[in-house]
């Protein structure tokens, strides 16, 4: 097994990896910015070096600075988390070339699944399922309305190497496309460098569905479970949970093989997930994430299989030691994505310090998380705080339990999306699991997270406002002793 591993990541996922590490007995080489100097993960690692200032650029994304500290530690290996570098194909084929060993699929299939375009004229050919849209890119925007009142509206326009929700918007109606067309070519080039988009049919009740798989080196391809992501803003996922509440056994072999065909197709290897849309009875290939999931921890809590350790052993060569028939789901596991942002102001983030903090605790409860008291959010990354995850014999009793978790997760200094959590888990919809990735806007979810937040203000009832009371009640006696001793000082003078 590898003696040394870089972790070219930060904040939660960064610990993640290092805990696998360690109960491995790897020794785990961490990399900062500058804004991250006194971050947790920074210092959970057996070692770690700055590699540069805070914007990513010049930092997780400086791939001379990060393979210069592998070569300089004598890592055997870099994991690279999720985002940044971990979908890289030139960073992957860096390693190919000089080591470490990159523990991800090759980089000929990042590259391919990279572009949307590819990803689906390689499937057609493999026989899987993929939406109705363009065969190719559509660089003309009259060309996108011919083919968008053939296929019939709604269409969703998508960049071609996007990723994470970037680049896609919905269009409605002719006048939609022509003033979304042109500002999603845009975004593209900014965002990737590449500005060409394709048009597919916007299905109708879409759920997100995606289907966890595992490749070893020897052709050895198996699914894990399906996990349901369709509570999504802006195209990126909030709450995710395993099995999705949908699942037949009949349709979790489906949609299983078809990943395994999928990922046999592209010669597939390490861990990766297979995203589909469900629609009415039918499903279809959406793309690959060719990385670790933020999700994965459900799965993992679900079928009790560690995906980092296995990434491990599969990068170090090793082959799968169980079969398909092993797996077995056992119970419902729900993830909520803790970030700090605001979901009454269009969700937009909230960096500053954390003044006040107690995660959530107790039977099946598992948080993944890079914060404590004092630690400032920082404005340059991903504004997740943790993934709060729980788990229970019945999704019933899995979302009882993520209400008592959400009661007791206490953040002071930054506001959050806890009322958001809190909200969906009470709306009646997603208890019945009648959702789809349309639910925050069809539910109008964010009038009841308003009423929540105005109830707890009132009440100041929550472990959070008790917190805020008190973090006040020192502010202002703090103020009137500052005070009476300089008015003493006036009085001396």
């Amino acid at each position: 097994m590898f003696k040394k591993v870089l972790v070219a990541n930060r904040g939660e996922i960064a610990i993640r990896v290092m805990r696998a590490c360690r109960e491995l007995g790897i020794s785990t080489v961490g990399v900062y910015s500058e804004a991250d100097k006194n971050a947790l993960f920074a210092k959970y690692a057996d070692e770690a070096y700055l590699i540069g200032p805070a914007p990513s650029s010049q930092s997780y994304l400086n791939m001379a600075a990060i393979l210069a500290v592998s070569k300089n530690t004598g890592s055997d290996a870099i994991h690279p988390g999720y985002g940044f570098l971990s979908e890289n194909p030139s960073f992957a084929k860096c390693c190919e070339e000089e080591g470490p060993i990159f523990i991800g699929p090759p980089s000929h299939v990042i590259a391919e699944m990279g572009n949307k375009i590819r990803a689906r004229h390689l499937m057609m050919k493999a026989g899987v399922p993929v939406v109705p849209g363009t065969k190719d890119a559509v660089d003309d925007v009259d060309e996108a309305k011919v083919f968008a009142e053939n296929i019939g509206y709604p269409v969703i326009i998508k960049a071609s190497a996007g990723g994470g929700g970037i680049g896609m918007k919905v269009a409605h109606c002719r006048e939609e496309l022509v003033t979304t067309f042109g500002s999603t070519r845009q975004m593209a080039g900014s965002a990737f460098g590449d500005s060409s988009v394709f048009i597919e049919k916007y299905l109708e009740e879409p759920r997100h569905i995606e289907i966890q798989i595992l490749a070893d080196s020897y052709g050895n391809t198996i699914y894990l479970s399906d996990r349901e992501c369709s509570i999504q803003r802006r195209h990126q996922k909030l709450i995710e949970e395993a099995p999705s509440p949908i699942m037949t056994p009949e349709l979790r072999v489906q949609m299983g093989e078809a990943a395994v065909k999928v990922a046999k197709a592209i010669g597939y290897v390490n861990a990766g997930t297979v995203e589909f849309l469900y629609s009415r009875g039918d499903f279809y290939f959406l793309e690959v994430n060719t990385r670790l999931q933020v999700e994965h921890g459900i799965t993992e809590m679900v079928t009790g299989i560690d995906i980092v350790k296995e990434q491990l052993r599969i990068a170090w060569g090793e082959k799968i030691d169980f079969l398909q028939e092993d797996i077995c789901i056992n119970g419902h596991a729900i993830e909520c994505r803790i970030n700090a942002e605001d979901p009454l102001n269009d969700f937009a983030p909230s960096p500053g310090k954390i003044r006040g903090y107690r995660s959530a605790g107790g039977p099946g409860v598992r948080v993944d998380s890079g914060v404590h008291t004092g630690y400032t959010i920082s404005p340059y990354y991903d504004s997740m705080i943790s993934k709060l995850c729980v788990w229970e014999r019945t999704r019933d009793l899995a979302i009882a339990r993520m209400e008592r978790a959400l009661y007791e997760y206490v953040v002071v200094g930054v506001k959050t999306n806890i009322p958001f959590h809190k909200a969906v888990m009470r709306n009646p919809d997603f208890r019945s699991g009648d959702i789809t990735t349309a639910f925050i806007e069809d539910n109008k979810i964010l009038e009841s997270v308003e009423e929540i937040v105005k109830s707890e203000a009132e009440k100041g009832d929550t472990l959070a406002s008790a917190i805020e009371a008190k973090d006040k009640k020192v502010a202002a006696i703090t103020a009137a002793v500052y005070a009476y001793v300089s008015m003493a000082q006036k009085m001396q003078r």
